[in-house]
This record gives structure tokens, C-alpha cells and sequence, in this order.
């Protein structure tokens, strides 16, 4: 399946959803830790960068500084789509949130600060709204 690529039915179907747990970003040098299922890893020439549940990372002495919330985008968004990523990211932005952001297959996923993740849900449903 190719995805979606209409922004306006991007925005209007995005479908945020809040997935449980808080996740941290560290880096290791070498494989990943016995112990630990990363929700996402990046290969980059300084190690490789793991998103791990913030238990792992604790269990496994993982250095963190950042704690967040996984949001996932339901709509099922084309790899070439144009102007999604901008959308949303101007959006939390306005909101004074923070966002990092990994495009998956199927989907979307934004980490942003746990402690505002309700929020980020919040004003990306109302992105939504005024796009339908």
C-alpha cells in the first residue's frame, strides 16, 4: 500500500494516538543491551541512538536527558507525502512543544515531551478538526 499523500486528508485523518509508557533517547557504542527492545534505533557515525521504554534504559544504566511520550499518527501516510511533517510540527511548535520525529513505513511517530504529551494529542486532534 502506497499511503496517503493528499495533505488535507493527512491532517483531517492523523488519528493521534497516545502509546503507553515513557520513552527515553540514549546512545550506545556497539549492539543493543541485552534487556532492552528500542522502539527505534539510528546508526550514526557517533553510536547507535536507541528510543527505549525509560525501565529499560534504567535496568540496563543507560544515560537519558530526555523523557517522552510516543505519539503515533493513525493515518497511513505516503513516504513522498508533502507538508505533513511541516504541518504538525509548526503546529506543536506554536504550542511552545517540542517534537522529534520518525517516519515509519505505515506511520508517523512524534516524541515529545512526556509531560506535555496530553497536550501535544490535543492541539494535534484540533489540527485535525480545523483541516476536516
Amino acid at each position: 500500500m502506497a499511503g496517503e499523500s493528499d495533505l488535507s486528508k493527512l491532517l483531517s485523518g492523523m488519528r493521534p494516538q497516545l502509546n503507553p509508557g515513557r520513552y527515553v533517547f540514549t546512545t550506545v557504542k556497539g549492539d543493543v543491551p541485552s534487556g532492552t527492545t528500542p522502539a527505534v534505533t539510528v546508526a550514526e557515525p557517533e553510536g547507535l541512538t536507541l528510543v527505549v521504554r525509560q525501565e529499560e534504559a534504567d535496568a540496563a544504566g543507560l544515560a537519558y536527558d530526555y523523557v517522552a511520550g510516543w505519539i503515533t499518527l493513525r493515518v497511513e501516510s505516503a513516504l513522498h507525502a508533502v507538508g505533513l511533517t511541516a504541518a504538525f510540527a509548526r503546529e506543536l511548535a506554536d504550542a511552545g512543544l517540542s517534537c522529534n520525529v520518525v517516519a515509519g513505513y505505515h506511520h508517523d511517530h512524534l516524541f515529545v515531551p512526556h509531560e506535555h504529551a496530553d497536550r501535544a494529542v490535543a492541539a494535534l486532534e484540533d489540527l485535525a478538526r480545523r483541516s476536516g
